[in-house]
């Protein structure tokens, strides 16, 4: 069976995992101080495979977060991600961002009673500045529901969902929107969710078995916005 390593730089936090054998959990290595990717990406993965007595040579495949997310951390992420396949000579598997976070929310202890109840909404939020955030909405087999958009939260966002529908919010977007939509009838959050390499395991390793694999040479990353430059002071 397949050894994936997983590399999550969608947002803040910087993480890499390491699995096999039937998408087992191996290890993990993890950096939620801020964007300093570019530095911390090389270490941590160095240490993941120290610390579980990997050699590169035995990797399979490489799984990114392909976003969207943060335009700077998906670009060290993915050409980070595309180095290895290359040196390696192994496929590369893309993940989007929020599917993998809707993968993790869906083994949280904490909501599994919620996710229990019919029409549930899993729907995971990164901040994208202001009161934008990027979302998409997923059920609880994690098959879409609406793809991912770029939403401008406001007092009436969502409400032709939260009307048939349970929402469970989650991710650092939700936590900025909660007062906005808190007050709603049917929406629930996770206020302690953080993004992890961790969660991408099943779908890395359920892509893999399919190889359903990305092009190499032309892929990148999935930003969803233009990337906007801001003016000097």
């Amino acid at each position: 069976m397949p050894r994936i390593l997983h590399i999550e730089t969608a947002t803040e936090v910087c993480s890499v995992a390491l699995s096999h054998s039937n998408a087992k959990f191996a290890g993990a290595e993890e950096d939620t101080t801020g964007f300093a990717h570019a530095e911390k990406l090389t270490v941590l993965i160095d240490a993941l495979m120290k610390k579980t007595n990997t050699e590169f040579n035995q990797l399979d495949a490489v799984a990114v977060s392909y976003g969207p997310g943060s335009y700077t951390g998906l670009r060290i992420g993915m050409s980070a991600a595309k180095g290895f396949c290359y040196a390696l000579n192994i496929p590369l598997i893309t993940i989007s961002t929020l599917k993998a976070m809707a993968a993790g929310a869906v083994h949280l202890r904490d909501v599994e009673n919620l996710l229990l109840q019919p029409d549930v909404v899993l729907c995971p939020m990164i901040d994208a500045r202001r009161m934008e955030v990027y979302a998409a909405f997923y059920d609880k087999d994690l098959n879409e529901i609406r793809p991912p958009s770029a939403d401008i939260i406001d007092a009436n966002s969502y409400n032709d969902y939260l009307k048939k529908n349970k929402m469970l919010f989650l991710g650092n977007g939700a936590a900025k929107c909660k007062p906005v939509l808190s007050p709603k009838a049917n929406t629930y959050f996770f206020d302690e969710f953080q993004l992890s390499a961790q969660n991408m395991i099943g779908l890395a390793h359920a892509a893999f078995k399919e190889k359903q694999f990305a092009n190499l040479a032309y892929s990148e990353p999935f930003y969803l916005k233009e990337f906007q430059t801001g003016v000097k002071a």
